[in-house]
């Protein structure tokens, strides 16, 4: 994925400059050399390449710093606060609300992946409570229809079409009239594209857009087209009213990173980024959680979202409790692998871990960490009730191994691996032993009781030292509002060696 090549990039910048002894010119030239390259290779514009080393300069001013001072940390965060002004445009977009009728109008080029992002888009907040639908007022493109039936039939999303009208705009009104009678909260239109930008296109997105009045356009882009982003972007926004964006086909070409900028310039904010085929992968995009997973800082946050949304609130209680008592089972394990998967692509899960770049879960080996949990949950499956309930290291005889591996259908070193995954997660686990419990049982406020020492026991001493120590450790807790690392920590049980 390009990002995860852009992050790694600039990561290896950063660390290259924190092996240096002394932190001078000479050093910071390189740092900033290498991030200019980067982000240029990734096709972003050159002036705004300029810009953002020119800020930096005016940040990190070497001969005004005091003695003693940490210049790593203020050039990496100079490095943090310019990425994101780069890809901030300092406004929010429309956001719908549960129960509140609201009506979304999709536009773009043919061919940037419109129609199945609308059905992500739908998907996304069905999970979050909502009621969408869909609407195919897209008549140009022969099969449209046809496309988002069979999408919003999968995902199991009420949609509305036509094979006989050939009036997009009757059509957006019909569906528009019919899903408000079945009082769903986020209706969803999927207009037409075109190969090209044309006076035909832009007149059918301004009669559609009349005729429902959407709350919220957002014009979909596809993330490989690189600079040509900018004029595009621009084109939509002047004749469409474009109040958001979607980046489609961010999982493996080489302008991601231009065409990100380029409509960040517009002053369009992105609001959710494709990074595959696959109906959940799809991405919410926060300026400073995003940017923070580039530099293998992690996005906290996220992960906590994620957490949030596969594990129910009576749950909570019970692990808050076995992390205050530092027990963790194989049964807890089990519980947490389940959780995992859940989350959706596991490469998208690992780059929210601080310290994990997302290199390190390239495309390629994400189908190889996800079948390595399912062996482990297979092994499980094969033990007993007191095997999975102990926390006793003893129990697992020589014999029970081999009866498990036999009755898994896997070999003994696989049943090895997976205990010696499990000691490594219960040795971090019982560093959290003693923590105060939130009196309401809830995840969301263990941060209240988690101090900075629990933490860096609780972390892998590489994890902690490529976020930079204690130090950098208690500027990240800062900067992502001082309560996602405990949730982190208190979700999952994972931290990685």
């Amino acid at each position: 994925m390009v990002l995860a090549q852009l992050g790694g990039s600039i990561s290896r910048a950063l660390a290259q400059m924190s092996n240096a002894t002394v932190i001078d010119e000479k050093v910071l030239g390189e740092c900033l050399n290498e991030i200019s390259r980067a982000l240029l290779q990734s096709d972003v514009q050159f002036k705004m390449v300029r810009d953002m080393q020119t800020n930096i300069r005016k940040i990190v001013n070497l001969e005004t710093l005091a003695a003693g001072t940490n210049k790593r940390r203020i050039i990496q965060q100079a490095v943090f606060t310019e990425l994101c002004n780069m890809l901030d445009p300092g406004k929010p977009a429309f956001t719908p609300k549960k129960g509140k009728p609201s009506v979304v109008m999709f536009v773009g080029l043919q061919g940037s992946g419109k129609t199945t992002t609308c059905t992500k888009y739908a998907y996304y907040h069905q999970r979050k409570g909502f009621k969408p639908s869909l609407v195919c007022a897209d008549t140009f493109r022969a099969g449209a229809f046809d496309q988002l039936k069979q999408n919003a039939t999968k995902a199991k999303i009420p949609f509305y079409g036509s094979y006989m009208e050939s009036d997009p705009v009757k059509i957006a009104v019909e569906g528009l009239e019919r899903f408000r009678k079945e009082n769903s909260d986020l209706i969803i239109i999927d207009t037409s594209g075109r190969h090209k930008q044309e006076a035909a296109l832009f007149e059918e997105m301004r009669q559609v857009a009349e005729a429902t009045k959407p709350d919220l356009v957002i014009f979909v882009m596809d993330g490989s087209i690189g600079q040509a982003a900018f004029d595009q972007a621009q084109a939509f926004k002047q004749s469409a009213s474009v109040g958001a964006v979607i980046v489609t086909k961010l999982d493996g070409h080489a302008k991601g990173g231009g065409a990100l900028s380029a409509v960040a310039a517009t002053k369009s904010p992105v609001i959710f980024i494709g990074t595959g085929e696959h109906i959940d992968e799809f991405e919410i995009f926060d300026v400073k959680p995003f940017v923070s997973r580039l530099l293998g800082m992690g996005d906290l946050s996220g992960l906590m979202d994620k957490i949030q949304d596969v594990m129910p609130a009576d749950q909570q209680p019970e692990l808050l409790a076995k992390l205050a008592e530092g027990t963790f089972t194989l049964r807890l394990l089990y519980e947490q692998f389940q959780n995992l998967l859940k989350m959706g692509p596991i490469g998208q899960v690992f780059s929210m871990l601080p310290g994990f770049s997302s290199e390190l879960m390239p495309k390629g080996h994400e189908k190889e960490g996800q079948a390595k949990i399912k062996r482990y949950m297979t092994i499980m499956d094969s033990m007993t009730a007191a095997e999975l309930d102990s926390t006793n290291p003893k129990l697992m005889t020589e014999s029970r191994i081999i009866r498990i591996a036999r009755g898994s259908g896997r070999q003994i070193r696989d049943v090895m691996d997976m205990l010696e995954e499990y000691k490594r997660l219960a040795k971090m686990w019982s560093k959290m032993k003693g923590l105060k419990m939130p009196k309401n049982g809830k995840m969301s406020d263990l941060s209240q009781n988690l101090n900075i020492q629990q933490m860096t026991k609780a972390l892998p001493p590489q994890v902690l030292k490529q976020m930079g120590g204690m130090g950098g450790l208690q500027a990240l807790m800062k900067q992502m509002g001082g309560k996602d690392m405990s949730k982190m920590l208190g979700g999952m049980g994972l931290g990685g060696d």
